[in-house]
């Protein structure tokens, strides 16, 4: 889905999280970044991934890497998905989809016989220098983090 390739500079990207935080690609200088892009904040599948890392969320810190969640959803929304689940780390509310379509994780998707324009789950593993390490479009939402930290 995405044109971006292993190697490529990544998209500088600027955007608020849910407490309204500006994120930018220049702030992760020095460590390394997941950037992990889901669809829909509290829907089953999200839910699986976004505990996975939370529940490793230790070990990528011992490792230098920061996480960056995203997903067209409102701040109020992501506020919520954290609250509940306790997670540890800020979740971008990217309503007007620009880090969405600089990633290029946007575009058509089938679900139940629909098609439809929405997020395709990926991440994305960005190294100190702002280089794309790694992508993964086939994320197992229930063991992300083994998929990043292999």
């Amino acid at each position: 889905m995405t044109t971006l390739k292993k190697g490529d500079a990544a998209p500088s990207f600027s955007a608020l999280d849910q407490n309204g935080t500006l994120h930018q690609l220049a702030d992760y200088k020095g460590k390394k970044l997941v950037v992990f892009f889901y669809p829909k904040a509290s829907t089953p599948g999200c839910t699986a991934e976004a505990c996975d890392l939370r529940d490793n969320f230790d070990k990528f810190q011992a490792n230098n890497y920061a996480l960056l969640g995203v997903s067209a959803d409102s701040a109020k929304a992501q506020t919520k998905f954290i609250e509940k689940y306790n997670l540890p780390f800020p979740l971008l509310a990217d309503e007007e989809k620009s880090v969405i379509k600089a990633f290029g994780v946007w575009g058509p998707k089938k679900f139940m016989g629909k098609e439809f324009d929405g997020i395709h789950r990926t991440t994305f593993v960005i190294d100190e220098n702002g280089i794309i390490e790694e992508i993964i479009e086939k994320v197992k939402t229930k063991e992300h983090t083994a998929q990043i930290l292999k």
